[in-house]
Formats: C-alpha cells, structure tokens, sequence
C-alpha cells in the first residue's frame, strides 16, 4: 500500500499494515499476512533456541479453560473486565486464556517429590485479554502470541537460579532481535509474587514510562520507580495548629498563588481512596503525585478507587479541597516524604477553611507509612548521586517470582528430603511475539520503510530482475535465487513486470536487508548491484563471486 491506513498514528503500526506484514480484522485483532507470518516464525524459532538453551521443555496448552482452576486460584474475580468468560452447552463456566498459570500448574501437581525438581516448561501459544483501548498496531492488541515459561522449584534459591536462567536468556532473545533492552523493576500487579523485572526498549510509541539514572545502573518502571526527595527545613511554628479562612480555595495551586499562605512543598496533599470497601485517606506533600500502583501493590488491595464526593463528604465533612487528616478517625497512609515535617498547611475538614502549624507526627495518626509518590524527571537518584530521566519504553518482556501462590491454592505439593509436604516454588516469564516484532518496527525504519535485521527479516535477500523479458537478465537470476537457497539463504525473486522504481520501492518499504539488482547495463560488465538495506551502501559484486559474498554477509549478520 502507497498509504498510510486512516487511522494509524503508531510506526508499526503504518508501516506493517502498508508492507503486506498484517491485516486488521477488528480492534486489536490482527491477520498475520505471509511476511507477517515469517517474520513471526523467525522471532518464535531465536526464542526456541534460547528456552531449549537454558533447559526448557517445550509444551503447548488449550487456549479455552475452565473457569474452575480460576476461581481456584483467586483470579476469576482479580482480573474481572480483562478476562473474557463465557458458558459452555452444559453451563459450565469457559474463559478464554490470558495466560496459562493455572494450567500449568495443575500439570505440576502430578509431581509427588522434591527428586521430580527443578522443571521448566514454556510453550508458545495465543492469548485473549479483552483490552479497553486497543491501539498502536500490534503493540496494544486483545488476541496476541506470547511465549509463557514457567519453572518449579523446592524453595526460593532454586526458584532464584532459574530467574536469572531467563534473565540471561531473555537478554540474548533482545540482542538477537537487534533491540538494545532496558531490565527495569516492576510491579507484578494481578500476577502476584515477589519480585518482577520488566524488559523495555526506549520507543516514542511506548506507552510505558521508565526512569532510568544517568550516572549508575539504577532503572525502573514509573510504577516501581523511587528518587530521594530534598529535606527541607521547615519554619517554625509554636501552638496547636490554627484555622484560616480560604473561601473558594479548593487546589494546592489556588492556595500558592493566594500568595500569603504556603508553597506547594509546604502543603498537604490529602486523597481520599475506596481500598476493599474501606475509605482512606492518603497524604503526599502538595508538590507530589500519587502513584496508584504503588498504592495497590503497598496495600495489597483488589478494588481500589478514588472515593465518590458524596462518600467523602459524608465521612469527613468537607468536599474536595477543604480536606485534611488532623483529628479525623479514618485510615490514613503517609507518604515518607512527609515523615517529621513541622508547620505545614492542609485542610481543615470544613469547606472554605485550612489549618497552618500542622506537624505531622503531633498532630496525624498515621496508619502506615508508603512510599505511594510518583517520581519526575530530573529527580535524585536512590541509589547514587545522579538524577532520573524519564523515557517512553515499550514493555518486551517480563519475568515474575511467583513463589507459592499459585501451586498453595491448585495443589502442587511435594515431598521434600525430609518428608515433609512442601508447595512448589514457581517463576512465570512473558514475551509477546507480536509486540517484538512492533518493537523492532518502532526501532528499525526510515523514511522510505522498515528495516528489518537480518535476523527477523522475511527475506534476508531480494534479487530484483530489472528487465524480466530479458533471457539473460532471467537465466542470472534464477541461478543466483538457486544458488543463494542451496546456501540456506532466505531470498526472494522479484520477476514482476514491474517498473524498476516498483520494485524498488517495494524492497524498501518490506525492508530486506540486501538488494541486488540485475539488469542488462550491468550483465555486459559480468557484475550485479548490491543494496545494503540498513546502511544504504551500495556496491557492485561480479557474477561469479555474488551469491557466496552475500550469503556470508547473511550468514555473519545472523
């Protein structure tokens, strides 16, 4: 396609569906067309050789399962509006996989001892995840590929061996896609577990934000994300906090720009949440803002939401903007960043009215301490003495210490050395093999097409026939397309009657890596022409020598 589909604003978007790499059949549901399909091949097979590498079993799981091992589990509930349920002839409760935990560990529940450990399985398999917004090409779809691994261990040093087992192999994947990843700390989210590790690569189309260190090796996703925050050294204040009037102040900004009260850092920010049925009131310094994953993740809790005006109004006494924690009996979370300040202003519960000589520690019953602020950029690293940046990323991959959630509730139980009954200890790992392919999309194009490495390319070489009807022209090459295949290069002959810019064009926009080009010009000099796709180098070869040139640049770019 010459164009740009309509509604295309993401580059892989634009430049799959104009190569002839997908097709869409309806939002976030995508055809893989035969480059498509190639390219998808050759992404699954580098993820193969690195899972067999590190000692995975290959499997392949239903795609339908029962709702059962989900409720089970705790998860039929927990992802309600993403999982798509539906009810079989008989009645029985169906879903469509999101991803395949809960069956895999039913399969490890038929091991009995410590002696059948450690396991690694994975398989490469299609997911449904009923996305509210699906957009970007292959990057936010609802059905997708995705290879799911899962390890099974005795205890956590086994469980920490096989996660960095696929840390390493997660990394070669990344490298052998021509990506140059980011590893970030993560949220583990509706998955559970310990510890989780995100892979991302910087993109504009990403929709992830990582912050990332200029000076040391500190990185993490935006909803794992610390910084050190500045002390600041509070003014005096003697007596109990005192009443002010702010009528018709109802931001931590009308109250700054009033101009005689307190500057944002010296203001309360005060939230008011719905946590598992419960109000709570959650407090950051006025400058901040609230991360809501770090608040589910600190708190644990599986319904969280901002509270409804009414719910406030009818617990506190006040509207938004006139709200505060001083002498209220309702739990409150505190962000750090306001441990021992002293002589700070917050609402007063009482519409048109805020407190000053606020300290915190005297004057607010705080619940719990959590770190529930999300960083910015330019702030202070937590690990060094560099500062953060913030950079769009694109979410590759992600590797979780599941620990024993999922095997305590679905009976994966052994009998360790001692006899004692132990449940098993697992990993899960993802790699979306669509969005690899948007990632690598997003990385390699220019203005002409996409660019492919060599190592997912569809073809790894085109031979363009500049005059097809050309007997000479056609007899090269065929022998040089023969010849180039019994070499175990991927190529493609371009024998359309076709104008030598089509073709061209064509080539470009696919993005194969090498071009050559044969034409009646060049056969009376005994050479054909060589196009580096990527470099835009071109060359000449003789006939003689071309085939098995360009098969050992393939061959070493591989």
């Amino acid at each position: 396609m010459r164009d740009d589909p309509a509604d295309a604003e993401a580059v892989n978007h634009k430049l799959l569906v104009r190569g002839g790499f997908i097709r869409q059949l309806m939002a976030g549901s995508w055809s893989l067309l035969p480059l498509g399909l190639k390219v998808a091949d050759k992404v699954s097979k580098i993820i193969r050789e690195e899972m067999n590498g590190i000692g995975g079993q290959e499997f392949l799981l239903p795609v339908v399962h029962p709702g059962e091992i989900w409720k089970k589990s705790g998860r039929w509930d927990d992802v309600e509006g993403i999982l798509v349920k539906f009810k079989d002839r008989r009645d029985a409760d169906l879903i469509l996989a999101m991803t395949h935990e809960e069956v895999f560990t039913l399969l490890a529940a038929e091991m009995s001892s410590y002696r059948d450990l450690p396991q690694m399985w994975y398989h490469l398999q299609t997911k449904f995840r009923d996305e509210a917004r699906p957009k970007s090409g292959l990057l936010r779809v609802r059905e997708f590929i995705m290879k799911d691994s899962y390890t099974f261990d005795i205890d956590q040093a086994g469980l920490d061996v096989q996660f960095e087992r696929h840390r390493g192999a997660y990394t070669r994947i990344f490298s052998r896609f021509g990506l140059d990843t980011v590893p970030v700390e993560a949220s583990s989210g509706a998955m559970g577990g310990s510890e989780s590790v995100e892979f991302m690569v910087r993109a504009e189309a990403g929709e992830d934000l990582i912050a990332v260190c200029t000076s040391c090796d500190y990185a993490a996703n935006i909803e794992r994300a610390t910084s050190t925050v500045e002390t600041i050294a509070d003014e005096p204040w003697d007596g109990e906090p005192q009443r002010f009037a702010t009528p018709g102040i109802r931001t931590i900004k009308a109250l700054v720009e009033v101009g005689e009260f307190a500057s944002a850092e010296r203001q309360i920010k005060s939230l008011v949440y719905v946590i598992d049925g419960r109000l709570t009131l959650i407090l950051l310094r006025g400058d901040h803002e609230l991360q809501e994953q770090k608040l589910a993740d600190g708190t644990g809790g599986q319904d969280i939401r901002p509270a409804d005006e009414d719910e406030i109004v009818e617990e506190l006494g006040a509207h938004p903007g006139s709200l505060g924690a001083v002498g209220v009996d309702v739990p409150t979370i505190v962000d750090p960043a306001l441990e021992g300040r002293t002589n700070m202003v917050t609402g007063a519960n009482e519409d048109d009215w805020h407190l000053r000589g606020v300290d915190v520690a005297r004057d607010i019953t705080v619940g719990r301490w959590l770190d529930v602020r999300a960083v910015k950029g330019g702030d202070a690293c937590p690990n060094c003495d560099g500062t953060l940046s913030l950079d769009n990323a694109i979410e590759i991959g992600h590797i979780f210490k599941l620990g024993t959630r999922y095997s305590e509730s679905l009976g994966a139980f052994v009998l360790d050395a001692d006899g004692t009954e132990r449940p098993i200890v697992m990993g899960s790992y993802g790699i979306g093999v669509g969005r690899s392919m948007a990632a690598v999309a997003e990385a390699y194009y220019d203005e002409s097409g996409l660019k492919w490495p060599v190592s997912l390319a569809p073809y790894e070489v085109v031979i363009t026939v500049i005059r097809p009807n050309d007997e000479e022209s056609r007899v090269t090459a065929e022998r040089l397309y023969e010849d180039l295949g019994s070499m175990g290069i991927d190529v493609i002959l371009d024998d359309r009657d076709e104008r030598p810019g089509v073709k061209f064009k064509d080539a470009e926009l696919i993005g194969i890596p090498y071009r050559l080009t044969i034409g009646p010009r060049g056969l009376e000099n005994g050479i054909v022409e060589v196009l580096e796709r990527g470099t835009g180098e071109a060359s000449e070869l003789t006939i003689g020598q071309a085939a098995e040139e360009i098969a050992g640049r393939v061959i070493a770019a591989r």
